[in-house]
């Protein structure tokens, strides 16, 4: 069992799996017995869990949900810039795992998954934003962040650059990530 399994249930081990695998190689390129394969568990005890590949993919997108929530309690008394910071820090870290986000690795499975799979995504995806959005309206109240455009529109700005840039450094050279990064954070600082 891996390191980073150790005190973790059999539930969760399978579902940070399919999150490794989803966002590694796609929703529909994995299998249960990829996942038996590398957790050395049975197809049966994954099914056990998991009856069906789109509860297993709705299961993993709920535990992103409830990671984006445990995110924002942490940060609920921290400055606008210190939480556009941290959303930040989250793709540079899929960025350094070779990974693409949850979102971007399932939309362009979209048209393959079931209704519950996409109705979960759905509401992951409005929830970053109302969030990015949420951040930016208050870093502009208080007079952190500088834009023209409404809040949710600067909000889907910021998300589809760095969701974008993820995927594309991974052609290009690998400091495109920073140089976008470090562009959205210029263009929102107020102008002297």
């Amino acid at each position: 069992m891996q390191k980073r399994f150790v005190s973790m249930t059999t539930r969760e081990i399978i579902i940070d799996t399919a999150d490794q695998l989803i966002r590694g190689n796609g929703f529909n390129a994995f299998s249960f017995k990829d996942i038996s394969n590398k957790i050395g568990i049975k197809t049966a005890s994954i099914h056990y869990h998991f009856p069906t590949k789109s509860d297993l993919g709705v299961a993993t997108v709920k535990e992103h949900i409830a990671r984006l929530e445990r995110i924002k309690a942490e940060l609920s008394g921290e400055s606008p810039l210190v939480k556009l910071n941290r959303f930040l820090s989250i793709y540079a870290q899929i960025k350094s795992d070779n990974k693409v986000c949850l979102v971007g690795s399932l939309a362009t499975d979209l048209n393959t998954v079931d209704d519950a799979v996409k109705n979960e995504l759905k509401d992951f995806a409005e929830r970053v934003l109302n969030w990015v959005a949420d951040v930016l309206a208050d870093g502009k109240e208080q007079k952190v962040f500088e834009f023209q455009v409404p809040p949710r529109t600067k909000a889907l700005m910021v998300i589809t650059n760095i969701l974008a840039i993820v995927q594309l450094s991974r052609l290009t050279d690998d400091q495109d990530f920073d140089i976008v990064k470090e562009t959205i954070l210029q263009e929102l600082s107020p102008k002297k």
